[in-house]
């Protein structure tokens, strides 16, 4: 039997597929995305186990989606919805 050996950073750090409209920017975003939502699952299982006050938690879920926000704005995303490759507004 053939023993695949699991990357930790694969483990810890999950990546799922993309369904959406495939563009680069789209692409990043997702990822950025997913950072995001793996990072306040961490936060949100510290402050539970009581490693972090919940006033710290807070502040760094903040600025993690202040980081996101950035990001969305930086990469255009939802500035054109109805917008295809070509530029052209689709009905």
């Amino acid at each position: 039997m053939e023993k695949k050996i699991v990357n930790k950073d694969d483990f810890l750090f999950p990546r799922g597929r993309y369904y959406g409209q495939v563009k680069p920017e789209n692409l990043v975003f997702n990822a950025n995305l997913q950072e995001f939502a793996q990072r306040v699952s961490y936060i949100c299982n510290l402050e539970t186990g009581g490693k972090v006050p919940p006033g710290a938690a807070y502040e760094q879920i903040k600025d993690l989606w202040k980081q996101l926000k950035r990001s969305k704005k930086e990469l255009g995303i939802g500035e054109a919805p109805f917008q295809d490759d070509q530029g052209e507004t689709k009905d």
